[in-house]
């Protein structure tokens, strides 16, 4: 997830608040998506990232979008909402025990799951059910807002590495630690 030097995913009045990803950096992130066996999502991301989906948007999308929203496209997609009665394209919708599905597509599925949105993410965490935490740290202080990481959620991590990217954004990797 993308998150202000301050910890935040978005800003005090509900807005993202952070950067959007120039050409250099989106190569980032469509490499990660392209790597991705399986996007796990929660409603709100969900929403949001369903611009991808639409087919109208390609008419005025640069090639690197393009590749971002094919890459995305491509991707199946569980999306976990007790509110939603349906989802897109190579998406299926679950709206019970997220803990169990997620540990049997752990089992089952070859290669990278992400996790897009805090709340899924912290529900995930809490039941040990992620194995790497990435946080994409803006240069960008948003001074409130909803946290990257809920309040009472308590984790002790290991550092596995950080990476610059462009826009003066750093890569922190994380695992859970013992």
């Amino acid at each position: 997830m993308m998150v202000s030097l301050d910890g935040y995913i978005e800003g005090p009045n509900g807005d993202i608040g952070l950067p959007e990803p120039e050409e250099a950096l989106h190569e980032h992130f469509n490499d990660m998506m392209e790597q991705t066996s399986m996007e796990l999502c929660g409603r709100r991301m969900y929403e949001v990232m369903r611009f991808w989906d639409s087919p109208e948007r390609e008419a005025s999308a640069s090639e690197i979008e393009r590749d971002f929203a094919r890459a995305w496209q491509k991707t199946p997609k569980i999306v976990f909402s007790t509110t939603l009665r349906e989802v897109g394209p190579n998406a299926r919708l679950v709206n019970g025990d997220a803990e169990n599905e997620v540990a049997s597509l752990k089992l089952k599925t070859e290669g990278y799951i992400s996790v897009a949105g805090a709340n899924l993410a912290a529900h995930l965490a809490r039941a040990n059910l992620i194995d790497e935490y990435r946080l994409y740290m803006h240069p960008v202080v948003l001074g409130g807002g909803k946290p990257y990481f809920q309040s009472g959620l308590s984790l002790k991590l290991m550092p596995l590495g950080t990476e610059s990217l462009p826009q003066g954004v750093t890569l922190l990797r994380y695992a859970p630690g013992a």
